[in-house]
């Protein structure tokens, strides 16, 4: 089969990602399931495994697939599945966990103790099919696509599990600010728009970013030129929001975002690429809080499919066959893909 592999890390991207033909995978365990791809997501993470900053954290050994957006088609199942059957669309947990560790009986399968992380780890999604576990698929709503959802399957999932968590704190008449409304950042508006009540201030570098998270619920956009923090801080009395939801990470983003916070407050970190600079005794004084957020759980998945099949969540997508990989990478690493960029087979 046509496969999308890693075969060295560098400064130029493009250089050490090539197409391959490989195996396809096969049914080795009563639990496998192999799906056929119809749509592989193409996310930033991916752009950062071609930098090599997940080579040591992964271990992997190349060259390897990458792709861990992934939704499809069942295509065999071994002899224990019984949740899927051939034929069955599904999206693809972007882990594989073993059900068994402390993690997992507690319903928190996201830090798994034996994961694999098919795409980081082990082979993955850009690629005509894709080995998983049945602990992974979720049935997909006949009304939804495998090409449509697959994104969602971690940069979804990820902007569900922080903006599900966000929505916790939040109360009617609560500000928040989402900084980014790229390819995460416009799934977390929806979802947060679907899960509170709180007004949604949505900063973005790139005017038509903001004009889309205004389209699709955000209360207020403000286009970061500058004058960002006094504008979040406008609109949010002089005091800033009670939570601030911060997809970018890079870039200044951190150091903005702290100061648009309000005493008190959450900062819920979902982009990376920077270290926050804070003083210690600002923290305790203003008794802020920095939350973490990998990506969600196969119940936020599931959660996540409920709102995708209501129409509350949609992804913005644009397509390129699995042999345009290239375009789609260099369009994502220079900014040029609204929403999320999908491969398809």
């Amino acid at each position: 089969m046509k496969a999308v592999q890693v075969v060295g890390y560098g400064p130029d991207l493009l250089d050490d990602v090539r197409m391959a033909e490989v195996p396809a995978p096969e049914v080795t365990g009563p639990h496998d399931v192999i799906v056929r791809i119809g749509g592989a997501g193409v996310c930033r993470t991916d752009l950062h495994i071609l930098e090599g900053q997940w080579a040591e954290k992964s271990g992997v050994a190349l060259p390897c697939t990458i792709g861990h957006e992934n939704a499809g088609w069942v295509a065999a199942v071994g002899s224990a599945v019984t949740g899927v059957a051939e034929g069955d669309k599904v999206i693809v947990h972007p882990l594989m966990t073993c059900g068994l560790c402390r993690a997992c009986r507690a319903g928190d399968d996201v830090h798994c103790e034996r994961s694999l992380f098919p795409g980081i780890d082990t082979a993955g999604g850009y690629a005509e099919y894709l080995k998983t576990s049945a602990r992974s698929v979720v049935r997909l709503d006949d009304t939804l696509e495998p090409a449509d959802v697959a994104a969602l399957a971690d940069a979804g999932l990820t902007a569900y599990h922080a903006a599900a968590k966000a929505a916790r704190r939040l109360r009617p008449g609560d500000r928040c600010v989402v900084i980014g409304a790229g390819g995460l950042g416009h799934i977390g508006v929806q979802v947060l728009k679907a899960l509170t009540a709180a007004e949604l201030v949505v900063v973005d570098r790139n005017p038509e970013a903001v004009k889309l998270a205004r389209s699709i619920g955000a209360d207020h956009g403000v286009v970061a030129d500058g004058d960002q923090v006094a504008q979040v801080l406008g609109l949010t009395g002089g005091q800033g929001a009670e939570v601030v939801v911060d997809f970018v990470g890079e870039g200044g983003a951190t150091r903005d975002g702290v100061r648009m916070l309000r005493r008190a407050g959450d900062y819920h970190v979902v982009g990376y690429g920077e270290n926050i600079d804070v003083p210690t005794i600002d923290i305790i004084s203003s008794e802020i809080n920095f939350i973490g957020n990998l990506v969600g759980s196969y119940t936020d998945l599931c959660e996540l499919m409920v709102l995708a099949a209501q129409g509350r969540v949609r992804l913005h997508t644009t397509t390129y066959p699995l042999d345009r990989f290239r375009d789609a990478l260099a369009d994502l690493d220079a900014g040029r893909v609204r929403g999320r960029a999908i491969l398809v087979p």
